[in-house]
């Protein structure tokens, strides 16, 4: 499968850190199924440690021969999506537990 080899900038909530340049439909890919998994799973929110096997299972085997490390996307885009304010870190949480935020939660988000 061919893709386009333009790049767009992941930003992460931690102060100081630097912006992190993925292929854009490595980052669509993930986005959509990190917003999709925590859709379907509104009212809990998903641990992040099960999040990458689940993008995984739900992205499929010929997306992943391409992909890379999901673990390492994941990360990255769920911390871009943090930044923007589409997911949210469940406060108190341990082991950390995501969901989307209540600005996604509204109506429908551009994840880039």
């Amino acid at each position: 499968m061919k893709h386009e080899t333009v790049k767009v900038q992941c930003s992460t909530p931690t102060p100081g850190k630097k912006p992190t340049r993925i292929l854009k439909w490595k980052y669509e890919s993930i986005s959509a199924a990190i917003i999709k998994i925590l859709s379907a799973r509104a009212n809990s929110g998903v641990r992040f440690s099960e999040l990458s096997g689940l993008v995984e299972n739900l992205i499929g085997d010929e997306v992943m021969k391409e992909l890379g490390s999901a673990s390492w996307y994941t990360t990255t885009v769920k911390l871009d999506l943090e930044a923007k304010g589409i997911v949210q870190r469940v406060p108190g949480s341990s082991p950390q537990v995501i969901k989307l935020s209540d600005k996604a939660s509204r109506g429908p988000q551009r994840a880039i």
